[in-house]
């Protein structure tokens, strides 16, 4: 069974798939045996140094970075698929002056880091007299990053579906804004919905750029507080274990809608 945007693996192509996850995994797991071995050498898991990560106040502390990371992503997130609906829509617009302009946005955005981003809100923007407040310094340059890829994945939804539906809604009068809103976006976006979330679980990682603006999200947070309590190694492996179960989360969530849709489809 194929997916909606594109063609599901062939039996070859599932068993190199198959062979090298194998070896993935017993790598992975060779270097985890070699990790915590040069830990334990080294006192790294002795109990005294993860005693303090049973105590409310350090989680407490955490969870308030954990909170900042959610509403720097939160907001990140939905700037960006507002952008990217509208850039996927100047892309496949026929007028000349929308299209190439939105084509330009998202082939240059895509191929500038966000990193690079940030660092142009963080210093160059200031000398024009735009200094933004320290949210919205981590919050925009994520946004413009990501509403590229975004509208790539809405443009691939949309080119996905089958021409009728919107000459369908032209030929009840409709105009091909009114079409594109009511009767292909809603279906697209069912669509490319495990995309989004993949996205998005994308987005999350590089809220972490917090710690570039000193924007109190987890990472920051994390390191705040390893200066305070000097557990450096403990308190990073601590913050590695919570990015890991909320974009497993979110990646799990992505592939039962997809699941879903192709029983749907099927």
């Amino acid at each position: 069974m194929s997916s909606v945007l594109f063609d599901a693996p062939g039996p070859r192509a599932r068993r190199r798939i198959q062979i090298t996850t194998v070896v993935a995994v017993i790598a992975g797991a060779a270097l985890l045996w070699l990790a915590l071995r040069q830990f334990a050498e080294n006192g790294q898991l002795d109990a005294d140094r993860w005693a303090p990560f049973g105590t409310w106040p350090i989680w407490r502390y955490l969870a308030k970075g954990l909170g900042e990371t959610a509403l720097a992503a939160v907001a990140a997130i939905a700037i960006s698929i507002a952008a990217g609906v509208l850039l996927a829509l100047g892309r496949l617009s026929p007028s000349r002056w929308i299209r190439l302009p939105s084509t330009a946005y998202v082939e240059v955005v895509r191929t500038i880091p966000a990193l690079l981003l940030v660092y142009v809100v963080l210093f160059a923007l200031p000398r024009y007299g735009l200094d933004l407040p320290l949210f919205w310094k981590l919050v925009v340059p994520l946004a413009v990053s990501n509403a590229a890829a975004f509208a790539e994945v809405f443009r691939a939804g949309i080119r996905s579906l089958e021409r009728g539906q919107l000459e369908a809604g032209l030929s009840l009068g409709l105009t091909r804004g009114r079409a594109m809103r009511m009767i292909v976006l809603p279906q697209a976006a069912r669509r490319v919905l495990p995309s989004l979330i993949s996205q998005s679980v994308g987005l999350v990682k590089d809220t972490s750029l917090g710690f570039v603006v000193s924007y109190a999200e987890l990472l920051y947070s994390g390191k705040v507080l390893a200066n305070y309590n000097g557990l450096l190694i403990q308190t990073y492996l601590v913050i590695a274990l919570i990015y890991l179960v909320i974009n497993a989360v979110l990646s799990k969530l992505a592939r039962v809608l997809e699941e879903r849709d192709v029983r749907s489809a099927g």
